[in-house]
């Protein structure tokens, strides 16, 4: 078991250097083609929550948009304006923008921020987990360590799959992405 264990943790840690460069991203154009690269092209997947998408755009959450046919700088458009601005991805620190751009896309930005004022309450922050970003969570963030965060992503995933077993199928790559951000 303990050799198990070792085995992990060292999988762990070669996976994070591989990484390492891209946690260093901070502005939306070089955020966003992480973001873009994660979520893929075109996908009509019946088990899938988001249901038929392309680049990540849902046409669920986008039934006006033509999701078939939408081209990579329509996508960058949608997530600048309604995903990066619109949830205040710039009000965080800097190192904590690619994380919750990320989870806003992958998870919505209510349940991003829950999961981010449940990693920051677990340091005391005493936060009304309520999924609003405003001044008084945005202070909280300050200082919020980015594994704490992932962490608490990877747990809401591993929740989800328990309640819902039929995504199952879908854990292993929202655990290396929540660990890839």
């Amino acid at each position: 078991m303990l050799a198990l264990v070792k085995l992990l943790i060292s999988g762990l840690e070669a996976l994070r250097k591989r990484i390492s460069k891209k946690m260093r991203y901070k502005s939306f154009d070089e955020i966003i083609e992480i973001v873009l690269e994660h979520e893929g092209g075109y996908v009509n997947d019946p088990d899938d929550p988001g249901g038929e998408t392309n680049f990540g755009i849902a046409k669920r959450s986008h039934p006006d948009v033509d999701i078939a046919n939408l081209t990579k700088e329509g996508a960058k458009e949608i997530y600048k304006s309604e995903y990066w601005d619109k949830n205040k991805v710039e009000s965080l620190p800097e190192y904590l923008r690619h994380i919750y751009f990320d989870m806003c896309v992958n998870q919505g930005r209510g349940r991003a921020v829950r999961i981010m004022q449940r990693a920051a309450n677990a340091k005391g922050a005493g936060l009304k987990v309520d999924g609003g970003m405003g001044p008084v969570t945005i202070e909280a963030m300050k200082g919020l360590e980015i594994d704490r965060v992932r962490a608490y992503r990877v747990k809401y995933y591993a929740d989800l799959v328990t309640r819902k077993p039929d995504l199952e199928k879908f854990y292993f790559g929202w655990f290396r992405r929540s660990l890839e951000v």
